[in-house]
């Protein structure tokens, strides 16, 4: 056989591997046959959370990200589980019992008292002890990345909001302040309080970065994985080039609005204006992930010729 038509039929049996299909979740119907009665109660455990999560959080400009990051960690799910469905195997039953024993009290009270933020990650916990107990470790240590992504789907605890929002803010307003000061505006501010003119702004957690941090971590992190499947050295240092690429952006949006602000009025910068601000801000962020994984890229080949010297 020729080199030629060798190479071709590796292709041909490569793309036959690659092909994905309604055919791959036949195993996962049957085990829904199997099991309907954990499937209902699973569903009636996602149902109501989902839902809080959804009109909670996803309706703002900080968890707008939600649905998509459902709709592609789920389709991961599906891809990676036809690759990994041959590994499956029962977990030990004293192990995911302990862990529901711990998990499912937090739950319950989280949902008593409606803290949406533990309810989410408590209720996320419970599918995975579940998915533990009925599938076993390896399959899920294998889909590792699907189940880290799907966590940006729920919104973070206020506390967290509020401890790394507040240093953004007032570290973006007073540069802003500093920077407008010195190219002779008549601007002054105190914490994230910013006066201009006749004017007034309050730099709000929107515009200090947390959500801008968030939907680029999971945006970056989609794109690392389905373009170049990195090693985790690699992920975790785009995850850390995110964070000055995204202060950098919020950085110019609460510019832009400032100087709209001074030249247009009050109503301009909190109108139509301050959304496009901050869609356009975020569409650099993204383009601005793609100019850092460019210039990493031989980081990117010397760490994978260190993984796999041969």
């Amino acid at each position: 056989m020729s080199e030629l038509a060798k190479d071709s039929r590796e292709r041909q049996a490569g793309a036959r591997v690659e092909r994905y299909g309604l055919a791959d979740m036949k195993p996962l119907a049957l085990a829904l046959r199997r099991h309907w009665l954990l499937a209902i109660g699973a569903a009636a455990l996602i149902g109501p959370t989902l839902y809080g999560v959804a009109s909670q959080s996803w309706i703002t400009e900080q968890g707008a990200h939600g649905p998509i990051v459902l709709a592609t960690a789920l389709w991961l799910f599906w891809r990676r589980w036809s690759e990994v469905r041959a590994l499956a195997r029962p977990g030990d039953t004293r192990i995911a019992l302990a862990a529901f024993l711990i998990v499912a009290p937090i739950y319950i009270v989280a949902r008593i008292i409606n803290i949406i933020e533990v309810e989410g990650f408590m209720m996320y916990g419970l599918l995975l002890v579940t998915a533990y107990w009925l599938i076993g470790w390896p399959p899920l240590r294998a889909m590792w990345f699907p189940i880290v992504y799907m966590l940006f789907i729920f919104p973070p605890p206020d506390t967290v909001v509020a401890m790394v929002t507040q240093p953004l803010k007032i570290g973006i307003s007073q540069a802003a302040i500093d920077l407008l000061y010195g190219l002779g505006y008549p601007i002054a501010g105190s914490g994230v309080m910013i006066v201009i003119g006749q004017y007034q702004l309050l730099i709000a957690a929107a515009c200090a970065g947390l959500n801008s941090l968030i939907s680029l971590s999971a945006i970056g992190l989609f794109y690392i994985y389905i373009r170049h499947n990195a090693n985790w050295r690699y992920a975790l240092l785009l995850m850390l080039a995110i964070v000055p690429v995204a202060i950098l952006a919020n950085f110019t949006r609460v510019l832009a609005l400032i100087l709209i602000t001074h030249y247009l009025g009050d109503e301009a910068a909190q109108g139509f204006l301050h959304g496009f601000s901050g869609m356009t801000m975020f569409l650099f962020s993204v383009l601005g992930i793609f100019a850092v994984d460019a210039a990493a890229s031989p980081l990117r080949h010397r760490l994978a010729r260190r993984s796999n010297p041969a």
